[in-house]
């Protein structure tokens, strides 16, 4: 598993899928290779002082470390993106989120597509 560092990488997954959580928010991008995974962490201003920021991102990414041997893909970027609650929350309630933010990440991605051309036409009013 390899980190994210540059911006544009974190760019490219907020455009992915979004799974929010309370002490965080998950993005997920498939880059269409078969490469490691990669994750990356950001934790706002809006959280607190510095201290607080770097306490949200090493509980982050202590959670990711312990609960990802198997569950994250590869060829895809994580980005976990720290709130303010996940500095007072336990961290096994951390890890609880995460496992089912992972899960519901995978139940999103097994979704069929739903075909949208059919919906383009604006209906008749006759």
């Amino acid at each position: 598993m390899e980190r994210l560092r540059k911006r544009a990488d974190f760019v490219a997954a907020a455009g992915g899928i979004k799974i929010p959580a309370a002490t965080f928010v998950l993005q997920a991008r498939d880059r269409s290779d078969r490469g490691p995974v990669r994750v990356g962490f950001t934790v706002s201003k809006k959280v607190g002082n510095a201290v607080e920021r770097n306490r949200v991102r090493r509980r982050l990414r202590e959670v990711v470390r312990l609960n990802s041997a198997d569950k994250l893909r590869a060829g895809h970027d994580y980005v976990l993106i720290g709130r303010r609650a996940a500095l007072s929350a336990d961290f096994s309630q951390l890890a609880a989120e995460y496992l089912r933010a992972i899960a519901r990440l995978g139940s999103i991605r097994s979704r069929p597509k739903s075909d949208t051309r059919q919906n383009d036409q604006p209906a008749s009013r006759t």
